[in-house]
């Protein structure tokens, strides 16, 4: 079993597509909300905040400029390493267009270009390149990621995609390994408009918070790849939203009305927590959407007057002594979304309420359900206090019934899991007690 802490409930349920409306009109994404009773407590509601990015032909997107930074020193000699790393890589190859652009790095004990900047419609000689590459030697992952960020600044597609990929194990042992100089480098290589995609790949020395970190500061995205499937995913299925940001800095704000609310908790982003007070500070960085990628959070809420003691966080101004009109609404919420153009610096504001639904869960949409499933899966793992009477057998029964279409088979996959983790727990009753 992961360790507990290892374990990021929202990643979880953001692994999976979900069916949201497209936006209409120019914005770049559009909000989605659903209301239910929660699973695993039926004195408390479950709210669903969906953002989905604007689908692109992506035909019609400029030319991308890309530099695979790439990890080959010795800790990247496992097949499930820089092999793997190769046959993904490959995969988004043999997709590029005539006129995107691929330059290669690499760093061990040194770095440099294997590969000058070579057009897509030369992908002999890129595919030539990643399969002569080879593991060895220590980790200077700093000054690999200077010399990419200076090969995309060179090439740099103004109207297109300019963008770092690195993939690692994310073992940076020798070179620029403070933290902080790393983050101010990407952070500054940002400003230019070249972002950063993190790929991390194998088990063991895996560094993932620093891979999540560096990719968060470098206005791109971090996914975890262990196996060919996962790679296609990733650099195929969801190639648009790896290599594409239509919105930068999102942040997501839900006001809560006290008058109908006693509490609420954010399931997971214990790690993207923001202040309060940033949300309207415009230099204060944030996440980014791809385009295509939906984002869900998921909020636990215990009603006005509800019987059972609240176990979610107390609203701040919960003691105020007559609610506003417009606490009288009727409304639980507002959702406010602030969030900029990829290339823009200052932000806007999309606001809607959102009013309290009595339906039951079998009312829902499937994918209202499935994400629930996943979250109640991810608070069993964590041993969260708040899972309530959350159970395997229910997780395996709402999931399977909210499957979908499922085209790649990821929802199916995620059952495996579940009964995998169930399996192990049967034969480890030490793991129940923990729990």
């Amino acid at each position: 079993m992961p360790p507990p802490e290892a374990v990021r409930v929202e990643e979880m349920i953001n692994y999976f597509s979900y069916n949201y409306e497209s936006p209409i009109g120019t914005g770049p994404f559009s909000i989605n909300t659903e209301v239910s009773g929660t699973p695993w407590n039926q004195d408390s509601l479950l709210v669903s905040v969906g953002l989905q990015g604007q689908r692109i032909d992506m035909s019609e997107v400029g030319a991308r400029n890309l530099v695979f930074l790439l990890d080959v020193s010795g800790s990247m000699n496992d097949p499930d390493k820089l092999p793997l790393l190769k046959q993904g890589l490959g995969m988004l190859v043999n997709n590029l267009r005539n006129n995107d652009r691929v330059s290669i790095v690499v760093y061990a004990g040194a770095s440099g270009v294997v590969l000058q900047p070579t057009m897509g419609s030369d992908k002999p000689r890129i595919m030539e390149a990643l399969q002569r590459l080879e593991a060895g030697g220590s980790t200077n992952g700093g000054d690999g990621i200077k010399l990419a960020y200076k090969m995309a600044a060179k090439n740099f597609e103004k109207g297109g995609v300019n963008r770092v990929i690195l993939a690692t194990d994310g073992d940076f042992n020798v070179g620029v390994t403070n933290r902080t100089e790393l983050v101010e480098l990407i952070e500054d290589k940002r400003k230019s408009g070249v972002f950063l995609s993190v790929l991390g790949f194998g088990t063991g020395n895996m560094q993932d918070s620093t891979m999540e970190m560096l990719a968060d500061k470098g206005n791109g995205n971090y996914a975890y790849i262990d196996n060919k499937a996962e790679a296609r995913k990733v650099l195929v299925e969801e190639a648009g939203g790896t290599l594409v940001t239509i919105a930068k800095d999102v942040k997501i704000q839900v006001e809560f009305n006290p008058a109908e609310v006693e509490s609420y908790r954010l399931i997971g982003y214990e790690n993207r927590k923001l202040a309060h007070a940033d949300f309207n500070d415009d230099t204060k960085d944030a996440g980014e959407i791809g385009a295509g990628h939906s984002v869900t959070a998921l909020y636990e809420v215990t009603p006005k007057g509800s019987k059972t003691k609240s176990t979610t966080d107390k609203l701040k101004y919960q003691d105020e002594a007559e609610p506003s009109a417009a606490a009288k609404s009727g409304e639980l919420l507002t959702v406010k979304v602030r969030y900029k153009k990829p290339d823009g610096n200052k932000s806007k504001l999309i606001s809607l309420p959102v009013s309290g639904d009595d339906r039951g869960i079998r009312n829902t949409t499937k994918d209202y359900r499935f994400a629930a499933a996943v979250a109640q899966f991810g608070m069993i793992l964590r041993h969260s206090k708040y899972k309530g009477s959350a159970s395997y057998d229910d997780v395996l029964k709402l999931a399977g019934e909210s499957l979908g279409s499922d085209p790649h088979g990821h929802r199916k996959a995620f059952l495996a899991l579940v009964k995998k983790a169930k399996s192990i727990q049967k034969s480890d009753p030490t793991l129940a007690k923990r729990q």
